[in-house]
């Protein structure tokens, strides 16, 4: 059983957090995100977060460690950030960014051109005889991820060669081609 819920979270310089109304506020240097919450508590005391459950039962239990892990997330983000990084594996994929535009060519008759929301800082990454590299950054983990989903989702790695978008770090499953 996990115990995540009774870890406390570190509050780190620079970084406020504030408890009003069943809503979290976390500043930072990085930025500023909320959290509505229910059927817990949250205390902060002595440069750490503490989240409480008043009983035993299943829902409160994963609510406990469900809001912990984004209290932990929030703070996290704030002071540091978020960054996720996807790898373009195909002949003739590219990737560009200008602002907060991205411009994806990835074999489709048409290049795909997508806006990022303000708080999604883009790079883009080419060097030659590499594939090019797209990353992601910003102070809210969710969102970061969200995008980078939406962008893998274009052209998911296939099974056979591996073209297609990916997680740079992932490892792919492989099938074996058709046999003699």
């Amino acid at each position: 059983m996990s115990r995540i819920g009774n870890n406390p979270i570190a509050i780190p310089e620079g970084v406020t957090v504030d408890v009003k109304d069943n809503v979290v506020t976390v500043k930072g240097k990085l930025g500023e995100l909320t959290q509505s919450y229910d059927s817990i508590e949250i205390k902060v005391e002595d440069n750490s977060v503490w989240v409480t459950r008043s009983s035993d039962s299943k829902d409160q239990k994963a609510k406990h460690g469900l809001y912990r892990s984004l209290m932990h997330n929030m703070v996290e983000g704030v002071s540091k950030g978020w960054t996720l990084s996807l790898e373009l594996v195909g002949v003739g994929y590219r990737a560009s960014s200008q602002g907060q535009k991205l411009d994806l060519a990835l074999g489709f008759s048409h290049n795909i051109v997508m806006n990022l929301a303000p708080e999604v800082k883009v790079e883009t990454i080419s060097d030659k005889g590499k594939n090019p590299i797209i990353k992601l950054t910003s102070h809210d983990k969710q969102l970061v991820g969200q995008v980078a989903a939406k962008i893998r989702g274009f052209r998911k790695p296939e099974p056979y060669k591996g073209k297609g978008i990916k997680f740079v770090g992932e490892e792919l499953r492989r099938k074996a081609g058709k046999s003699a």
